[in-house]
C-alpha cells in the first residue's frame, strides 16, 4: 500500500460470518485488493500445518484449511506466523504485507515498518503501522486470542462508508473506522 489510508475493522465471532461478509463485499463489486482478514487457526497435532509458495496459490492445512484456502483465492497476499501471546495466525490481503514488513523491519510501499520495542509484538507493530490507535490494537489482539476474526477494509472515507453499509447485516460484533492520521 503506497499511501496512508483509512482502516475499518469488523470483528466476527466465526469464520463463516467473516467469509459471508467478504463474499457480500465481493458480490457488491467492492475492490478485493482493499480487504484483509486475520484470524487464528491450526490447533492440530500435525507439525506442518500450512505453507505458502511464492508465485503460487496459498495452500492451507488444519482445522480451517478450506476456509483459508477459499478466501486466499479472493484476497492478495498471505502469511502464516506464530505471534507470542496470541498464537498461530493467518493474515490475507494487504495486512499480510504490513505484518511481513513489521517482522522484517523493512520498508513496503514507501512506508517504513513499525519499530518494535519493549516487547511489543509483530501484530501490534503491524496494526499500529496502519494507523490503528494503541487501545484499539490491544482490543484486536484480545479478539484474536478469543478466536475471533478481523476483517480489515483499507481505503478512503467513501470506502469505509460503503463497507459499513454493505456489512450492516453481516453479524459483526463491532465495526470501527480508524481515519488516517
Amino acid at each position: 500500500m503506497t499511501q496512508a489510508q483509512d482502516i475499518a475493522v469488523a470483528v466476527y465471532d466465526s469464520h463463516s460470518k467473516a467469509e459471508e461478509a467478504i463474499k457480500a463485499l465481493q458480490h457488491a463489486g467492492f475492490d478485493m485488493k482493499k480487504l484483509s482478514i486475520v484470524g487464528r487457526d491450526y490447533e492440530t497435532a500435525e507439525h506442518v500445518v500450512g505453507f505458502f509458495n511464492a508465485g503460487d496459490r496459498a495452500k492451507f492445512f488444519g482445522k480451517l484449511g478450506a476456509f483459508w484456502g477459499g478466501i486466499a483465492g479472493l484476497l492478495l497476499g498471505a502469511v502464516f506466523v506464530v505471534v507470542p501471546t496470541v498464537g498461530p495466525i493467518v493474515a490475507l490481503g494487504p495486512f499480510a504485507a504490513a505484518l511481513v514488513t513489521t517482522l522484517t523491519g523493512g520498508i513496503a510501499g514507501g512506508v517504513e515498518g513499525a519499530v518494535l520495542a519493549g516487547g511489543a509484538g509483530a501484530l501490534f507493530g503491524a496494526l499500529s503501522a496502519l494507523g490503528i490507535p494503541k487501545d484499539a490494537v490491544l482490543q484486536y489482539e484480545t479478539e484474536l486470542k478469543a478466536r475471533h476474526f478481523l476483517l480489515l477494509v483499507h481505503g478512503d472515507p467513501m470506502d469505509m462508508h460503503r463497507a459499513k453499509d454493505l456489512l450492516a447485516q453481516s453479524g459483526y460484533l463491532s465495526f470501527t473506522h480508524h481515519p488516517k492520521a
